[in-house]
């Protein structure tokens, strides 16, 4: 694991409505980000799912903000436990990674940054679907260990760059999303760890998906972010 610098930032929860319920995360923006990422986590995760935490501050340490949400309520996700449905629910869980985008865009901390989304498990189709029906505001997608897949024919619709992490040991998962980068028509790029399994728990594993995502953020955010400030 890297070692993190003491850049300052600030730190908060928030809260934000969602059609019918209140969601909650955590906002972390280093001083002067160039760009914020919102991440949706994967099938039976929180926002406390240390791997998501791990890349947050990885993105924190190049002037990334980061926005880690939960996507399901307390109680959905104690029946979503006992059921694994709604984590399959690629609308539902869109639908309120739209509405955590809207939040980001109005908010006074927020609302000046390009957007990325950084999407695990399900979370990634439910990052590329939200990406369809907010192109102007999401400026780059990461996938890591996801199922793109399950963005199904909207996959040919997105226009962000989009990146595709894979652990090079999740045969299955390889498979998965070589049949999603092959639908995608914007920029791409499928990137596979040597050595990771699906949740990248391997020595380096994790360090190595974050370098790529971090990169990938950056190249696709903060340029924009730098542009406009020449300008203003």
């Amino acid at each position: 694991m890297s070692t993190f610098s003491n850049t300052i930032r600030t730190e908060r929860s928030v809260r934000f409505p969602a059609p019918r319920v209140t969601l909650e995360g955590d906002l972390c923006l280093p001083e002067g980000a160039v760009g914020v990422v919102l991440f949706a986590h994967g099938s039976g995760s929180s926002r406390f799912s240390p791997r998501n935490r791990y890349v947050a501050r990885v993105l924190n340490d190049v002037n990334l903000g980061t926005v880690l949400i939960d996507l399901l309520t307390p109680g959905e996700a104690a029946t979503d436990r006992r059921t694994a449905h709604l984590r399959f629910d690629i609308g539902l869980l869109a639908d309120r990674l739209i509405a955590a985008t809207d939040w980001i865009a109005r908010d006074p901390d927020t609302h000046r940054l390009r957007l990325g989304y950084f999407g695990a498990s399900t979370g990634a189709a439910a990052s590329l679907v939200a990406a369809t029906q907010r192109r102007e505001m999401v400026g780059a997608v990461v996938s890591r260990g996801g199922r793109p897949d399950m963005a199904g024919s909207l996959l040919s619709q997105v226009d962000a760059p989009t990146l595709l992490v894979v652990g090079g040991e999740d045969s299955a998962v390889i498979v998965l999303n070589r049949r999603a980068y092959a639908r995608l028509r914007c920029e791409k790029e499928l990137a596979i760890v040597p050595g990771a399994t699906h949740l990248f728990e391997e020595p380096g594993t994790l360090g190595a998906a974050a370098t790529l995502a971090r990169d990938w953020l950056q190249r696709f955010l903060a340029p924009v972010a730098e542009q406009r400030r020449k300008f203003q």
